[in-house]
């Protein structure tokens, strides 16, 4: 008897329905074909257990299992279940009432025939709304993910049984998943866990990260070691627009390919915070490998890629970054493949002054020596350095700014005025697709959104000269002044937002060094 049955492979972030025939025949033997991993080709010995504690069996007969396409290779054990229902139904020992070609249904099982919950069922669940298909059936943990496409049935199971009494009962137990995207959507945005309220002191810091919030500009932050940089990078996403609809459904696609979703709500509510070890491989950070997954710049997509300590990473790591930064996406091409994975973050790097940290910590004296410093600093890599908008040094809290209990000023208000920032730059580049903010800004769009007057002209050019900032340090100036402006509802740069973005670029400056 033939059976087929539907299931479903992620390739990137988007899926691929996979056909599943079973075939069974006179004779002993169990011939699994279609390119399947060593997962799948296991799944006989958890199907057979799986089957045995729940009342079935894998007969003595000849069982032929074909994954179509063929020429696409298969990965991992979610297709426990979808061999499990084929093999029970093309040897008789179910009779299925409701049309099993109406479903996808994926799942790993147990050996008790528990279901265990699978990576991604947001793309999954897409593909089978635009394939037509009535529902999904998926471990229970990974429903409400999958229940965010909200045009589909999407049933939870937590043992095989339930799957099978869906399909041969009247009275099944399982119902379709609801989320209500309102309650879950929005909850979060009053309380952020870290906000910028706990932070003493550090006022223009907490000025400039408004302003790279509030143009998505990229941002380094220079100073010793416990003057709070890592503090204040934790706090950004509190401040950055909440995520719309459409960036939530992107940003969760990556986090369920990458395995990261299993959360109450299925749905990425708040932008992600990404802060990798400064011994990440490249492969880690950009994605790929044997069995490609996206790498820590793609989670990261629509939030904050934080790196702490920069010269600590290895240098190809961070060159790695450097079309990322500029595309917004990363492409792993391979021989047999090639995956696109989004990759539009914004990019918070840390480091020390010098290698012993205290350069410019006025309360310690200079430990390093010139040659010393700049040898540190060398480790990054000009390229890199021209994609980051703002260079700004952290000095630490004296002891009687600690000592306050005054609080400073909510996350949630400076959000307020971030938000205000972006709609201005929205209604600027509404006929430009590819443009979203400031930070986006080509040299043909700042030539034409960031014109200034002879006085700012001036001044830019005398701050040039005496501070001998370098070329690339004139267009980052500009964007940035763009963004404070806007935060200032200002339709024209004016010199005093040039002269603040200036104070931005401290490593542009070639005396830094002293």
């Amino acid at each position: 008897m033939l059976t087929k049955v539907y299931g479903s492979a992620v390739f990137g972030v988007e899926a691929t329905t996979i056909t599943v025939e079973v075939n069974t025949d006179i004779g002993i033997g169990y011939h699994l074909v279609g390119l399947p991993d060593n997962a799948i080709k296991e799944s006989n010995y958890r199907i057979a257990a799986a089957l045995q504690n729940n009342g079935y069996k894998i007969p003595g007969k000849k069982i032929t299992l074909n994954m179509a396409p063929a020429d696409m290779r298969k990965e991992g054990a979610a297709y426990d279940l979808t061999l499990a229902m084929g093999i029970l139904v093309s040897t008789g020992q179910i009779s299925e009432e409701k049309l099993l070609s109406q479903y996808i249904i994926m799942g790993e099982l147990s050996l008790d025939g528990s279901l265990q919950p699978i990576r991604g069922a947001l793309p999954i669940a897409i593909k089978a709304f635009e394939e037509g298909f009535k529902g999904i059936i998926l471990p229970e943990q990974n429903a409400k993910e999958a229940a965010i496409v909200e045009t589909i049935n999407v049933y939870g199971a937590k043992n095989i049984k339930d799957v099978i009494s869906f399909f041969t009962s009247e009275t099944s137990e399982l119902a379709v998943t609801k989320v209500d995207m309102t309650k879950e959507f929005y909850q979060h945005l009053e309380q952020p866990e870290f906000d910028f309220s706990d932070v003493k002191g550090q006022e223009s810091i907490k000025r400039c990260m408004e302003i790279a919030a509030a143009g998505g500009h990229n941002i380094i932050l220079i100073g010793p070691p416990g003057s709070g940089k890592t503090m204040l990078a934790k706090r950004l996403p509190s401040i950055l627009p909440p995520l719309s609809l459409s960036e939530a459904l992107e940003t969760t696609k990556i986090h369920s390919v990458a395995g990261r979703t299993l959360s109450t709500s299925g749905i990425m509510t708040a932008r992600p915070f990404r802060s990798p070890h400064h011994t990440i491989s490249d492969v880690a950070l950009v994605g790929g490998g044997g069995y490609p997954q996206p790498g820590e710049i793609s989670l990261a997509h629509n939030g904050v890629l934080f790196l702490d300590e920069l010269p600590e990473f290895k240098r190809s790591v961070l060159e790695v970054m450097r079309q990322p930064l500029e595309d917004r996406e990363v492409t792993i091409s391979r021989a047999r493949f090639t995956i696109t994975y989004p990759s539009s973050f914004m990019l918070v790097a840390s480091m020390n002054p010098s290698p012993s940290g205290y350069f410019n910590d006025p309360s310690s004296a200079m430990t390093s020596s010139p040659a010393e410093m700049q040898r540190y600093l060398s480790k990054i890599s000009g390229p890199l350095l021209d994609r980051i908008d703002i260079h700004i040094e952290v000095t630490p809290v004296p002891f009687e700014t600690l000592s306050e209990e005054r609080k400073g000023e909510s996350s949630v208000a400076i959000r307020e005025r971030v938000i205000k920032a972006r709609e201005i730059q929205a209604l600027r580049f509404k006929k430009i697709s590819s443009l979203h903010y400031n930070a986006q800004m080509g040299v043909k769009h700042i030539r034409a959104y960031c014109a200034i007057d002879s006085e700012s002209l001036a001044l830019l050019k005398s701050a040039m000269d005496r501070l001998q900032l370098s070329a690339r340090a004139y267009d980052r100036i500009l964007k940035v002044a763009r963004t404070i402006a806007d935060l200032d509802t200002e339709e024209q740069i004016q010199s005093s937002h040039i002269a603040e973005a200036i104070q931005y670029r401290s490593l542009d400056r070639e005396g830094w060094l002293g």
